[in-house]
């Protein structure tokens, strides 16, 4: 642990360790105007920047087990000039959190937190492999499925004004799946948590990534004053307010499918395309050849030959997956040997263009001394920038309404 003396950032993060600041310690939020928010399953933190770029919310608490991912975390914050969280972080599977001898302390940083903030929010996506359809789908048995519980598990102790659940969509759609998630929610509504939830495409918020999620959002009914109602106030939470254009008319613009591979050719750009939502703008956006982590893929031994012969904009495949330049990417999926080729160059894409299709920020940047693979999977779980900051304002947008 930090001792009171040392700043945190100046701590070696390491397994099995609880680096938080003593309550004491912590500095007050620059406003009680701000919602304080507690961070699980961080990852690389995409959701968490997601909320803090929003103004009105301020990271307290941040929990992600593997060390990799919080190094990322830690990295890009400090490139990006942001805050340290309050409280600081927690390297350690979130079950840890729940033991008889760590609980008492999250606990007083949640009281601690409601005192100084306006009210406080979890938020979270756990590990999804368990419920995904291309994934290992074990369902809540998994070992990733669990954690599904624990983390409703620590709402339902801790208690915090709302929280935000995101996870596949196989969890909301896969019958077996269902039935689990229906059991999640009915333990969150015994513990006096009014529920909204929403299948969302990352899409709709203007992320270049055809992307599903089921989200939801719960609010304590003795905390937030949701009126005689809250249920009837709930069901009026404005999930599409802060979507940037309608999905139906979206898709249904005269995509390009497939083009013959032509290495470095040009391509004229198609009549009738929304170009904000192309793997190219986002490319030309994020200066991709020229971002920090432009040479950072999978580069072969010896080459591959399906690098020179997968057409342009061939995505239908489990595997070697080629981009097309004038359309937009599927889901980012870097994992169970899922490969994504670059729309017209022979390798696969870089770690910078894979930050470019989860609409990170040009100066979202990750730390050279992590492995690719670490890189490619942090990305890959990570919940889009541009969703993860319209669902920030969303909630922000209904609990000012109310207020």
């Amino acid at each position: 642990m930090c001792m009171k003396t040392r700043k945190l950032y100046d701590c070696d993060l390491s397994p099995n360790s609880f680096f938080v600041k003593e309550v004491a310690d912590a500095p007050y939020a620059t406003s009680k105007d701000k919602i304080g928010i507690f961070s699980f399953f961080s990852g690389a933190g995409f959701l968490d920047l997601g909320f803090e770029t929003e103004n009105q919310y301020e990271i307290q608490f941040v929990n992600e087990f593997h060390l990799p991912f919080l190094q990322v975390y830690r990295y890009s914050r400090k490139n990006l000039g942001m805050n340290e969280p309050v409280y600081g972080y927690c390297v350690q599977d979130v079950n840890w959190l729940l033991t008889n001898e760590k609980f008492p302390r999250l606990k007083s940083l949640v009281e601690d937190s409601k005192l100084r903030n306006r009210m406080v929010g979890f938020i979270g996506g756990p590990p999804c492999p368990d419920f995904s359809v291309g994934g290992k789908n074990r369902g809540q048995h998994g070992e990733n499925g669990k954690l599904s519980d624990t983390y409703v598990e620590l709402i339902c102790r801790l208690k915090p004004d709302f929280f935000l659940f995101e996870n596949v969509k196989g969890l909301y759609r896969t019958e077996k799946h269902r039935i689990f998630f229906e059991e999640l929610k009915n333990k969150l509504t015994e513990n006096n948590y009014v529920l909204t939830e929403h299948l969302v495409n990352a899409l709709s918020y203007g992320v270049p990534q055809d992307r599903e999620r089921i989200l939801l959002v719960g609010f304590l009914k003795h905390s937030y004053n949701l009126g005689c109602n809250p249920e009837l106030r709930i069901s009026q939470f404005p999930w599409k307010s802060n979507e940037c254009v309608d999905l139906g008319t979206l898709k249904n613009m005269p995509w390009p499918h497939q083009s013959p591979f032509k290495e470095n050719q040009p391509l004229k750009q198609p009549m009738g395309i929304d170009v904000r939502f192309t793997v190219q703008h986002w490319f030309n956006k994020n200066k991709v050849s020229t971002h920090p982590n432009a040479e950072h893929f999978f580069k072969p031994r010896n080459g591959l030959k399906k690098f020179l012969v997968i057409a342009e904009g061939d995505d239908k495949k489990k595997s070697y997956k080629r981009l097309h330049r004038w359309r937009y990417s599927p889901t980012a999926a870097y994992g169970n040997n899922e490969v994504h080729l670059h729309p017209y160059l022979p390798r696969r894409i870089s770690a910078a263009e894979a930050l470019a299709i989860q609409s990170l920020p040009i100066n979202f940047l990750l730390p050279p001394t992590i492995s690719l693979s670490d890189m490619f999977k942090t990305i890959g779980n990570g919940v889009p920038f541009l969703l993860a900051n319209g669902i920030a304002k969303t909630i922000a947008q209904f609990i000012n309404e109310k207020e």
